[in-house]
């Protein structure tokens, strides 16, 4: 068993995919119309095009407003994503106009760092320890 695909719910599936695109580097993978508002819209990261892919879901539901609203309000990430240098990407992005709710900061062997995607989430970078 493995992991193939994983959601994120978004606001606005145009804004997430350039956000997730321009600014974050991933790749657009799949974009299927789904009737006349949605898609099935995901992306790769650039350095694994055969990997895990991330669905940028509607944020339609009832459940998931307040689910990421009380998530937001604690400061609690709804994703991670991998990367090698978290001080290096916290620059790159900070540069990019990227909001940081947290700046890096050191937990043991692990560096982590926590932006605001502008789609409604916070996600939370870091590196792997070795």
């Amino acid at each position: 068993m493995r992991i193939h695909l994983t959601s994120l719910f978004v606001d606005d599936q145009a804004k997430a995919l350039q956000f997730y695109t321009e600014v974050l580097g991933f790749v657009k993978k799949h974009d299927v119309p789904l009737g006349e508002k949605h898609r099935w819209l995901t992306v790769v990261s650039s350095d694994e095009p055969g990997g895990t892919e991330l669905l940028l879901e509607p944020a339609g539901h009832p459940a998931v407003r307040p689910y990421r609203d009380a998530l937001v309000q604690d400061g609690i990430p709804l994703a991670q994503f991998a990367v090698d240098d978290v001080h290096a990407e916290y620059e790159r992005l900070c540069g990019l106009g990227v909001r940081f709710t947290q700046e890096p900061l050191a937990m043991g062997p692990v560096t982590t760092a926590v932006f605001d995607d502008t789609c409604g989430n916070l996600i939370q970078i870091a590196t792997q320890p070795q």
